[in-house]
This record gives structure tokens, sequence and C-alpha cells, in this order.
């Protein structure tokens, strides 16, 4: 059964907060399904979101809402697991608007994922994320 992986052992890490502002912007906006709450990242060339799952994991799909202005034209993804350096899953090509949008990934086990964001919308490189959840199922 799919179902959200993010739990609240998961590790997240940012690239950058907007001004260090964690409280308005931080990264567990990111999670926590409120409509007026984002992470918004800093300015930047590259801007990822890191997740450290507390077993493995198989995901399926990836779901993503940027604000639009503020999205990534290109991203990737990257997993491993069990300390493995990070290898490449798929890239992925998100549209630059407010809707959610939903990307099918190649099932993989990992406990570790990766998501940069490369040819960001924004002239500054930020990145502005109201949801993102990573859906699929707990291995084993």
């Amino acid at each position: 059964m799919t179902q959200s992986l993010v739990c609240p052992e998961t590790v997240s890490r940012v690239s950058s907060v907007l001004n260090r502002n964690s409280r308005q912007f931080g990264k567990k906006h990111l999670f926590d399904q409120d409509e007026e709450t984002c992470w918004n990242s800093d300015q930047g060339p590259c801007q990822w979101v890191s997740l450290e799952f507390p077993q493995r994991v198989q995901i399926t799909q990836l779901q993503v809402q940027f604000q639009g202005g503020f999205s990534s034209r290109h991203s990737r993804l990257e997993g491993s697991r069990d300390g493995e350096a990070l290898s490449k899953i798929v890239d992925f090509y998100p549209e630059d608007t407010n809707a959610l949008q939903t990307f099918s990934i190649p099932t993989m086990e990992v406990d570790r994922l990766k998501l940069t964001f490369e040819d960001t919308t924004d002239f500054f490189g930020r990145v502005v994320i109201y949801h993102l959840r990573v859906l699929g199922e707990k291995a084993g």
C-alpha cells in the first residue's frame, strides 16, 4: 500500500533558508500539510533537500508543490542505502506552476534521498516549496 514515507524520525536537511528564518521558512514546512507555510530557500545556484529515513523504504512517487516563479525546471533525485554514496535515480522536469505535481519514480529501495533543484525559474536561484511528499512502502 502506497503511503507517505516521511515520519517524525526522518532526518531532513536543506541547502539554505531565506534570511536564516527557520521559524517562518524552515524545512519543517515541507511536510506540515499546511497550505499557508512553505520552505523558502535563500539565493544560490543549486538548492537541495535531503532525507534520511529510519529504515529502508521503496519509493514509487514524488509529489512537489512549488510556488510559481520559484520552481525548478530540472531536478535530480538521488538515493543510497547502508551508508553508500548517493547515485542518481532519475531526473525530472517540474512545471513552473502552483499545482501539486506528481512524478513516478523507478522503484528503488533506499534509506537516504537527495533532491537537487538545478535550473530554477527565479533569477536569484531561490526555490519555494509548499508540499513535498515521498510516497511508497516501507521495506521488509
